[in-house]
Order: structure tokens, then C-alpha cells, then sequence
């Protein structure tokens, strides 16, 4: 039988409202998501990160007095290198720390783990932080940032460095902020190196140096070198200029540096590797690298 049409309205209505109560209607088009679900979810996204957010300093070194927070080689190194490092060749004076070098012959302990007497041809000097440095998600500390202002040596043969290392070498990772030839005084590289068995690299050089050419001369003047290492990249400065971004990969095993802690060097060698195939009779009888201040930043 058919209803009356004011039934037939009443009907409809009635069954609109049930409808809209268990399959939730709204002013939209439906094509949206619900305005109420959506702000829920926005009140719950994490803050975006500023990358422009202040610096705390962690720690400083200015050279006025000692080098009571340094750890001061006596003895070789490695790398086929023919300097001795000895505390005579490192000198305070007006706030700068001068690492001397000079051609002189001595023999001393191959290197910190070997005690075997030999011959260099050379001495020199070498200073790593007692305390260890970097990055950690546990700490909340999740970027640090390494700074130095340097004036390099010159000449042939030298081989001057500021970088940062953890033992046992290279399980905790090792990051050469910058090395250089005192003879190509207009660019520096820089280096990654990382393993998982103690004296046992796994990263290749072939795809964690870079090298820099500079329009100035490194070996005149001071400048400020740095390193920013985050979670996933390592990124060098020079004179608040961006020379490159390492970016976290399978190659350079970035990710497993952090949380990782390691010293800073300051040291200037001679001859090695990385002089392939030179007599040290090219290289230069004296030089000089000089430290303004080192500093240490995290955020």
C-alpha cells in the first residue's frame, strides 16, 4: 500500500540521520580527510628542525698557559713516516701553539705500540685531546661541530693534519678534517676511515678522499678549518665556506661513526706515503705549523 507523501518525507529523513550516525557525515565533499583526525595527526608531527639554531660550546683551547688537556707523543708513527715526535718541538707563546720541525737524526720507539728502537730523520710534534668528542643520539647531542684556526707549514715533505680518531683504530672511525703537502700550498683533502676488526680498514680511499684547491695560500696566513658531523654527513668548512658534504653510504660508513667518540690531533709529519717516491733530500730542513685556538660545539 502506499504511504502518504508526509510519511514518506518523515521516512527519509529519519533514515538519513541514521545513516549519517554510523558512516560519519560532513560539510565536505567526502574526498577529504576528517578536519578533526587531521588536526590530531598535526598536533602529533614532530617539530621540523632549525637548521640555523644556536651552538653551545662544549670546550675550547686557547694556548695561553699548557698543555694540560692535551696527551703529547714521544716516539715514531706510522705510514712509513721519518719523524720523531717529542714534546721539545711543541712551544706556547702570546696564545700560539708552534709544532716545530727540523731535520735532525734520533732513534726513539718505532711507535706507541711498538717499542723497537729506529732511526728518523726528522722531529716534530703531536698533541691529541684527553677528552673524546662526538655526536650521539643518547646524549641528545646530535651534531658536533670541530673548529681550529691554523697557519700550515711549508714546504716539501711536510705532511700537517688536523683530525680526529677513536681506539681502537679504526673501529671507532677516524675523520681527516684536513690534510696537506707543504709543498702544494693552495689545497688540502680530506679522509674517511672505518672497520669493524681493530688495524683493519674497510673503507677505500678511492671513494673517501677529496681533494680541495683553494685560492689562497694556506701556508701564509691562519685560517679556520671545521667539520660538522651529524647522524648521516660529515661536512668541511674552510673560512665559513662549504667545501663539501660527505653524505652517508654504503662506502664511507658514516652511519657507523655515529655515536662514536673520538680525540682530536693536531700534528705535523714528514715524508711517508704520502710523498710517493721522494727522496727526503728534496724535503725542506725546517718548518713551522702554528695553532691559534681549537674549539668544540654540539647542538
Amino acid at each position: 500500500m502506499r504511504k502518504p507523501f508526509q510519511l514518506r518525507l518523515l521516512t527519509s529523513l529519519f533514515t538519513l540521520l541514521l545513516f549519517c550516525s554510523f558512516s560519519g557525515c560532513s560539510d565536505s565533499d567526502g574526498d577529504g580527510p576528517d578536519p578533526i583526525i587531521q588536526e590530531e595527526e598535526e598536533a602529533n608531527d614532530p617539530e621540523p628542525i632549525d637548521p640555523n639554531r644556536p651552538w653551545n660550546l662544549v670546550w675550547e683551547e686557547e694556548f695561553e698557559s699548557d698543555l694540560s688537556e692535551w696527551n703529547i707523543w714521544e716516539s715514531g708513527a706510522f705510514n712509513n713516516e721519518i719523524q720523531f715526535y717529542r714534546p721539545e718541538q711543541l712551544v706556547l707563546e702570546n696564545g700560539i701553539l708552534s709544532i716545530n720541525v727540523q731535520r735532525e737524526r734520533i732513534i726513539g720507539p718505532n711507535n706507541p705500540f711498538d717499542s723497537t728502537d729506529k732511526e728518523f730523520e726528522y722531529v716534530s710534534g703531536r698533541i691529541e685531546t684527553k677528552t673524546t668528542y662526538g655526536p650521539s643520539s643518547a646524549t641528545g647531542e646530535t651534531e658536533y661541530r670541530f673548529m681550529a684556526s691554523i697557519k700550515f707549514p711549508s714546504g716539501n715533505g711536510m705532511w700537517p693534519a688536523f683530525w680526529s680518531y677513536g681506539d681502537p683504530w679504526p673501529t671507532k672511525g677516524e675523520i681527516d678534517i684536513i690534510e696537506a703537502r707543504g709543498n702544494l700550498p693552495m689545497e688540502f683533502s680530506s679522509n674517511i676511515f672505518y672497520g669493524v676488526e681493530e688495524g683493519i680498514p674497510i673503507t677505500n680511499n678511492d671513494n673517501t678522499v677529496v681533494e680541495h684547491e683553494l685560492e689562497v695560500d694556506i701556508t701564509a696566513d691562519f685560517h679556520t678549518y671545521e667539520l660538522i658531523w651529524t647522524s648521516n654527513s660529515l661536512e668541511i668548512i674552510f673560512d665559513d665556506e662549504s667545501l663539501h658534504k660527505y653524505n652517508a653510504n654504503g662506502l664511507n660508513f658514516i652511519s657507523s661513526l655515529f655515536g662514536q667518540k673520538q680525540q682530536i690531533v693536531l700534528n705535523t709529519a714528514v715524508g711517508g706515503f704520502f710523498f710517493p717516491n721522494q727522496s727526503s733530500s728534496t724535503f725542506v730542513d725546517t718548518s713551522q705549523m702554528q695553532v691559534d685556538w681549537v674549539r668544540v660545539y654540539s647542538r
